[in-house]
């Protein structure tokens, strides 16, 4: 019996049932995958043998606590990227991003390349040669691939980590029979952001991009992180989620992330410790003269953060668990305060006229007057904010944010239910 070709079941309803699940509006998503499989064909021509997602993030609590072994709570969203792929058996990936050049990389080359460093190309290699060191067969592998995002770039949805989780998934699907966890592909992007990429990120976006839904994440043992699905429907308590453009992006700012580390690193540095997670906060404060000469007042502050937002998150997660979701608004007001006083990722060093961020979430917070909830989105400096808001008062409220901030600035998204997936 002849096999039906992607096209054909995409046709005829064939995967209507999984588009449902991922996307709700089954004749939106059609249209797209209908868009990637044909862009797949012209490009490479010949038919895709699959299609593949993996959505971006929202970070709902632990700000900068991913990276000290802390707790997050996150969640991924109805925005993805999508891909049609198939294997080309030449040692090769190609991917075609709409939009952008193709992208070309070597599998025989699994070193970092400095001049790599921060593009999507030392991102794909950085996935693959991580799985071909713990065992993924690619030596006469291949990939072709063709790419729509609906994340927008610098967004604080963490394109970036959908894209490090979506070629993961794409090669563990088509090339080690799916072996690998959702958890496992989540440390793979990582690896690859850290080591090719050049940014010191954490853990959090491509756990949330990969594992899905709403999660509790504790990263006190990063080769094993404790993650705990938590159910919110948002509808239901009345709120909307609202990403918010700033209209500052975050493309030049990897210094500013990396200070927070380092700073908190000589904050550790003081007591033998590598995190924060491991030195306990007794001791922290009472050595605070000694804190702050060793790691300056900004330091010290900073990890006054990490200590509060770690208790944050974890209350977070028990406030939407046990269905209060007032608490949980109070909460992520907290965090936005101590983001901005203490953690100081708001506004990058020095700047006086330009503080794009904090205009943004100033002017989401008059336009709540008082209700829902807003805050840093993300690793901040830049980037987007974040804001819980009414039903009742969206319209106003989206309208109010786009007749300052511009048409589009208000994203408001909804919490996708799975992570990385393979649709087709």
């Amino acid at each position: 019996m002849e096999t039906l070709s992607l096209e054909t079941r995409l046709d005829q309803g064939g995967l209507d049932a999984s588009l449902a699940a991922l996307y709700g509006d089954v004749e939106t998503a059609r249209s797209r995958c209908a868009k990637a499989l044909d862009g797949f064909r012209r490009t490479f021509g010949a038919p895709a043998a699959a299609l593949f997602s993996a959505p971006g993030r929202t970070e709902l609590g632990g700000n900068h606590t991913d990276h000290q072994r802390g707790r997050v709570l996150a969640a991924s969203v109805d925005l993805d990227i999508l891909a049609a792929a198939a294997p080309n058996h030449s040692g090769v990936i190609r991917i075609q991003s709409e939009g952008y050049p193709l992208l070309t990389v070597d599998l025989g080359r699994r070193e970092p390349l400095p001049e790599e460093e921060n593009t999507s190309a030392a991102l794909v290699r950085g996935v693959a040669a991580r799985m071909a060191e713990l065992g993924c067969p690619l030596e006469k592998a291949g990939l072709d691939a063709w790419l729509t995002s609906s994340v927008p770039g610098g967004s604080g949805l963490s394109s970036s980590a959908a894209f490090e989780v979506l070629t993961g998934t794409m090669l563990n699907s088509l090339f080690w029979d799916d072996s690998r966890s959702p958890v496992e592909l989540a440390r793979i992007g990582q690896y690859a952001e850290n080591v090719y990429f050049g940014k010191p990120c954490g853990l959090m976006d491509q756990m949330a991009s990969s594992v899905g839904g709403v999660v509790a994440i504790d990263f006190a043992r990063p080769e094993e992180p404790v993650v705990e699905r938590i159910a919110l429907d948002l509808a239901a308590n009345g709120h909307a989620l609202c990403i918010i453009d700033s209209g500052a992006g975050h493309a030049d700012l990897t210094a500013e992330y990396a200070a927070v580390t380092q700073e908190l690193k000589a904050v550790c540095a003081l007591f033998g410790k590598e995190v924060l997670r491991q030195l306990p906060e007794e001791e922290f404060l009472a050595a605070l003269p000694k804190v702050r000469a060793a790691a300056g007042d900004r330091g010290t502050l900073r990890a006054f953060h990490v200590y509060d937002e770690n208790r944050r998150a974890a209350a977070q997660a028990r406030a939407l668990a046990q269905g209060d979701f007032p608490a949980f608004l109070e909460l992520v007001r907290q965090s936005g305060d101590s983001s901005a006083l203490y953690l100081q990722n708001v506004v990058p060093a020095g700047q006086a006229r330009h503080q794009e961020l904090l205009f943004t979430i100033a002017l989401a917070r008059r336009l709540l007057e008082g209700t829902g909830a807003v805050r840093v989105h993300g690793g901040g400096f830049g980037g987007t904010a974040q804001a819980f808001v009414p039903l009742d008062r969206l319209p106003a409220f989206r309208s109010g944010i786009e007749a300052v901030l511009g048409e589009g600035s208000c994203h408001v998204v909804s919490i996708r239910p799975v992570g990385g997936v393979k649709i087709g």
